[in-house]
């Protein structure tokens, strides 16, 4: 049942940052094929590798409808997973991005509950319908796992967000403020919106975000916290790229924000990989797409061995102690998403 009466800040939940522990990680199983134009028939075996992965540090939980279930056990086991760590959940759905159609889990640290917080979805501003079914995860994720659930009004996906976990959030005005999600909103109420949800204190604007983005600008593709005080961030060096002034724009707001102390950011750069084209489509391909687990970080690579070097070894110095797990993600961004795009944490019951 939703939770109307208090937000889950005031009832003290805070969303917890991505690399504080994970009870398990969420995925939404493959099934439309248009999504993947070409390229479909790699799909399923690549959820199934990435799912293996996850398994073997913690759980994986998968909505898919029965009707594709023993497919999908069938190709996870067969990728070699942990199967006492995988979960199946007979959740439909109409596509595979479960970080923006999926939960998004808030702690309490003071009595370990892990709750969901329910908004609204419309598949990025109303672009690819149906998405009835996408929209109705989070309830039903809530009511299987016996979890409280506070709905909310507003239009809002997980990859448009990322947050510290102590008290700031980053995300884009080209999609907060687009008008095709909340057109009755502006700035401040959406940020009073997200403080009174997910516990932040201060929302971080950045800009536009990268060329063949569908999303209208998701920050999952241009700038993640890797500390409380530190910003991995995309920045194209090439001048003549079309990513290269808006990534230089979201850079320059970076340095010039300040920590709550006051300080300045820890900015680490990370370079994009050389443009990634399908059927005459540039895609949104972006090592800033990683996912980070229990003890691990995986990174989309995107068959480009100097490029994709570069990105591990920054990502390895900003997550010192995790593994960095490169994935070949080069037919998955034919969806236009990768790693971070597919899944969606729960953190554990305490930090």
């Amino acid at each position: 049942m939703a939770e109307a009466s208090k937000t889950p800040a005031a009832l003290g939940f805070r969303m917890p940052a991505e690399w504080e522990p994970q009870e398990a990680v969420w995925l939404s199983w493959p099934h439309r094929r248009a999504t993947w134009p070409g390229a479909f028939s790699a799909i399923p075996a690549k959820f199934a590798e990435i799912a293996a992965l996850i398994s073997r540090r913690q759980k994986v939980r998968i909505n898919v409808s029965a009707g594709r279930r023993a497919r999908a056990r069938a190709l996870i086991a067969r990728a070699g997973a942990d199967m006492g760590n995988v979960e199946l959940f007979g959740n439909p759905t109409n596509d595979a991005w479960c970080r923006d159609h999926g939960p998004i889990f808030v702690r309490n640290d003071a009595t370990g509950e892990v709750a969901v917080t329910d908004w609204k979805y419309n598949a990025w501003g109303g672009k690819y319908r149906p998405y009835g079914d996408d929209n109705r995860v989070p309830g039903r994720v809530a009511r299987s796992l016996g979890m409280r659930r506070f709905a909310s009004t507003m239009v809002l996906e997980g990859g448009s967000i990322d947050v510290n976990g102590a008290g700031l959030l980053v995300t884009t005005e080209a999609c907060l403020l687009n008008r095709n999600r909340n057109p009755g909103l502006g700035r401040a109420r959406i940020e009073a919106n997200l403080r009174a949800a997910l516990g932040v204190a201060t929302v971080l604007w950045l800009g536009d975000g990268i060329v063949g983005d569908d999303t209208d600008g998701h920050v999952d593709d241009l700038t993640r916290f890797f500390c409380a005080d530190g910003l991995l961030t995309a920045v194209e060096a090439d001048g003549r790229d079309a990513n290269h002034r808006a990534l230089s724009d979201n850079l320059e707001r970076l340095r010039s924000m300040r920590t709550p102390c006051g300080g300045r950011f820890r900015i680490v750069e990370l370079a994009m990989p050389a443009p990634c084209v399908h059927r005459g489509q540039r895609l949104p391909a972006s090592y800033s797409n990683f996912l980070i687990i229990n003890g691990a970080v995986l990174m989309p690579a995107f068959r480009q061995p100097r490029r994709d070097a570069a990105a591990a070894e920054a990502l390895a110095s900003c997550f010192p102690g995790r593994d960095v797990v490169p994935v070949d993600c080069l037919e998955l961004v034919v969806g236009l998403g990768t790693l971070h795009c597919i899944s969606q944490q729960q953190p554990a019951s305490r930090p």
